[in-house]
């Protein structure tokens, strides 16, 4: 995690849909706000020991602003409550400097853009982008309901509105994503792009593979997952501290670690984020998370400790 804070002030929050609140930070001199990519995210520290990632969906040419949209999940663990309840109008709120794990492929030749629900979010950005690069993409935006979805207004006014198709369940057949018809065939240069809720997630990527993409081909950025902390118990060396501690069942190593005083950056507690990485010097990581690339996995080289395991009796980190 960046240790460079900002603060900002609400200039503008707007109810969209259904539960979904579009909140416009600035800083509150009104100097312009460090440059940021599509895909980025920032950290909002909502309380202590609360801090959320939340994808920047404006325009990235735009560096007076940064725009979020936000759910109000009913399973929420205190984030997107507390953005509803606390980020009113003039409010001031701390936040990460953007940083982006979702980022657009520089050569790609044509960018296919898949949101569901409020993984609409970096989809928007990665639009003003594209547009802006004159590159050729499509955008395909999938939800329960027109009444419930936001952004629906910006994208029908934008630049880049003929290159807009929106899915939802409760109209016509005709209208609803045909994902193998969008995916076609591979062609060279095409990437596939896709955030929202898990398993519709998990469906655009199998159908990815299905149709032959490569798996660098296919980019994702998961909001939440369920965390499976099953498993045997193994021992979690921290080389560089010079402490050994034992990992229970149900436990997870960043909370062996904590136990033993080790502090390690955490954020989501999903692995969704990638703040609690960490280099494995020796064993093997039983990987539970969906922040690295199946390759990274492979490598057996790092871990994210606020989900991952180990598959062998013992893991070393450099920590």
């Amino acid at each position: 995690m960046s240790d460079q804070i900002l603060k900002v002030v609400v200039r503008k929050r707007q109810e969209q849909g259904e539960d979904v609140v579009v909140l416009d930070l600035s800083d509150p001199a009104g100097k312009p706000l460090p440059a940021f990519e599509a895909g980025a995210h920032v950290d909002i520290h909502l309380a202590p020991g609360l801090v959320r990632q939340y994808s920047l969906c404006g325009d990235p040419a735009q560096n007076e602003v940064y725009r979020l949209g936000v759910l109000k999940d009913p399973a929420s663990r205190g984030g997107s409550i507390a953005v509803h309840e606390q980020l009113l109008e003039g409010q001031e709120v701390e936040i990460s400097v953007p940083r982006n794990l979702f980022p657009l492929a520089s050569d790609a030749r044509r960018s296919i853009l898949i949101g569901g629900g409020i993984g609409i979010t970096p989809m928007v950005a990665m639009a003003y982008a594209l547009q802006a690069r004159d590159s050729q993409f499509e955008l395909h935006y999938c939800g329960r309901s027109r009444s419930r979805s936001a952004f629906l207004e910006e994208l029908q006014n934008a630049a880049f509105a003929p290159c807009v198709s929106t899915h939802f369940d409760d109209e016509a057949d005709e209208q609803k994503l045909n994902l193998p018809a969008v995916l076609g065939k591979p062609g060279e240069g095409v990437h596939v792009y896709v955030c929202g809720p898990s398993g519709f997630m998990d469906w655009v990527i199998s159908e990815a593979v299905k149709a032959g993409y490569a798996d660098d081909h296919i980019h994702r950025e998961y909001f939440q997952v369920e965390v499976d902390n099953s498993g045997a118990g193994f021992e979690v060396v921290a080389a560089r501290s010079g402490k050994s501690v034992q990992v229970a069942e149900g436990q997870t190593i960043l909370e062996a670690l904590a136990g033993v005083g080790i502090k390690i950056d955490i954020s989501c507690e999903q692995g969704v984020c990638g703040t609690c990485l960490c280099d494995v010097l020796e064993g093997e990581p039983d990987h539970r998370d969906v922040y690295l690339t199946d390759d990274e996995k492979a490598a057996n080289d790092q871990i994210l400790v606020c989900c991952s395991r180990a598959k062998s009796n013992k893991l070393v980190l450099d920590i």
